[in-house]
């Protein structure tokens, strides 16, 4: 029996995911499913690029706001609540668009991950909490004998769920997969010096918009140093300039706009891996020709 249809927009941040699900969604009377891990999160909203409501163009969105800031929230728990609500769209008679660049999340729904159901042990969380982060990454070493890079063998919560993982015996490979869509995926992307420019344009936009004290009000509401320093990127390094580390909004903007393209390369490098992605145009019509490829894959 064929696979319900799915239509995947992925790639690279900053360079108009959100815009083109929507002007697809509006063409194709179709709702987007967000596949992003910061924007789950209520109440951050600048740091992550979340859509704004006028942005949407009267498209339901799913997945946005769904957890509180400190609250978990897993691969596993995402691939749950997307396939409920792709499931709820197509029952609908409407089309299916999952839009985001958090590889992970869109790898869980479009090759279908079989996710243990091993769950968190609090004795041994609380003592991987006590610890370091380069205490962490020694373990994780000397453990499974990889190396980090990137900032993520500072990132103590994932260091933390992956020494959890380890010694659950779940393992760090990819679990096993079955299908549930059948996929196509329209990747987004521009040459590297168009990217870093339009990285540097948005993040001087959303300083301007308040993106400080945005992560100063969550601090103030109650969001944990540690939750926001695990975000990584923009909360993390306004963290860090709140908090002194960073002396100038001038220093930020240079460190953070450095991180934000350095996580950009990471993420070309994850979604070309998969040779399925039909790369758009980008400084053609990529509308056009994402809607072409929607309409024959929608009619097969």
């Amino acid at each position: 029996m064929a696979l319900p249809k799915l239509i995947v927009v992925l790639g690279t941040t900053a360079c108009g995911k959100s815009g083109l699900g929507v002007e697809l969604a509006r063409a194709l009377g179709g709702e987007i499913v967000s596949a992003d891990s910061r924007q789950v999160y209520r109440g951050l909203d600048l740091g992550t690029g979340k859509i704004t409501e006028e942005e949407m163009k009267g498209v339901p969105h799913h997945l946005l706001d769904v957890v509180s800031p400190n609250q978990g929230y897993s691969a596993a728990e995402f691939q749950r609540d997307a396939y409920a609500a792709i499931d709820d769209i197509l029952s609908r008679g409407r089309v299916p668009i999952l839009v985001g660049g958090t590889g992970l999340y869109v790898r869980a729904v479009t090759e279908g991950f079989t996710f243990t159901d091993s769950k968190p042990d609090p004795v041994l969380r609380a003592e991987l909490e006590q610890k370091t982060a380069p205490e962490l990454y020694a373990m994780f070493r000397a453990e499974t004998g990889r190396t980090l890079s990137d900032g993520e063998e500072n990132n103590k919560q994932r260091l933390v769920r992956t020494l959890e993982k380890l010694r659950s015996g779940e393992g760090l490979d990819a679990p096993a997969s079955q299908p549930r869509y059948d996929c196509l995926l329209l990747g987004v992307d521009y040459p590297r010096e168009t990217v870093c420019r339009r990285i540097d344009e948005r993040l001087q936009k959303r300083l301007d918009q308040g993106m400080i004290e945005e992560v100063a009000r969550l601090r103030a509401e109650g969001a944990a140093d540690a939750f926001l320093d695990a975000l990584g990127l923009e909360y993390r390094y306004i963290l860090r300039y709140l908090t002194g580390a960073i002396p100038s909004r001038e220093a930020l903007f240079d460190e953070l706009g450095r991180a934000i393209k350095r996580f950009a390369k990471r993420q070309v490098l994850w979604f070309r891996r998969d040779k399925g992605v039909l790369w758009l145009d980008m400084e053609g019509d990529p509308v056009g020709q994402a809607l072409r490829a929607s309409e024959e894959f929608l009619a097969r």
